[in-house]
């Protein structure tokens, strides 16, 4: 079997107080402010705090082909590997403390079109999300 992970961007991460924005590519998406509308995505309400960026990592753990790679500090960045090809795509968390609310950016890490895949994944996790 071969695999198409790529290279895992160094620039991953909170930088000035957002997470990166999406490239032009169509393989992304995102809820941080200056997304363009076809890569908007709604962020997921956290009225319990930090005990929410908890939740959501028990979600990401018990999702197929998942690894989590950081947890600290309000951001959370896993892995996604898809079943055939082994497409690797970055899923990033970020807690925002004023909004109460948690931010989220998916972005394939290689080729152009990702099929609507980042999209479909995160309103799967926000399905997941939104079971109380």
């Amino acid at each position: 079997m071969f695999g198409c992970s790529g290279t895992r961007p160094a620039d991953l991460g909170v930088r000035d107080g957002q997470l990166r924005p999406c490239p032009k590519s169509p393989n992304c998406v995102s809820s941080e402010a200056g997304t363009p509308p076809d890569k908007l995505v709604p962020p997921f309400p956290a009225s319990d705090g930090l005990g929410e960026m908890n939740r959501l990592r028990v979600i990401l753990a018990a999702w197929p082909r998942t690894a989590i790679i950081t947890n600290a500090d309000g951001y959370l960045h896993a892995e996604f590997t898809s079943r055939i090809m082994r497409f690797v795509d970055d899923v990033e968390f970020r807690y925002d403390a004023a909004a109460k609310v948690i931010h989220v950016r998916s972005a394939s890490r290689l080729g152009e079109s990702d099929l609507g895949v980042n999209r479909k994944r995160v309103d799967g996790l926000r399905a997941k999300w939104n079971v109380r």
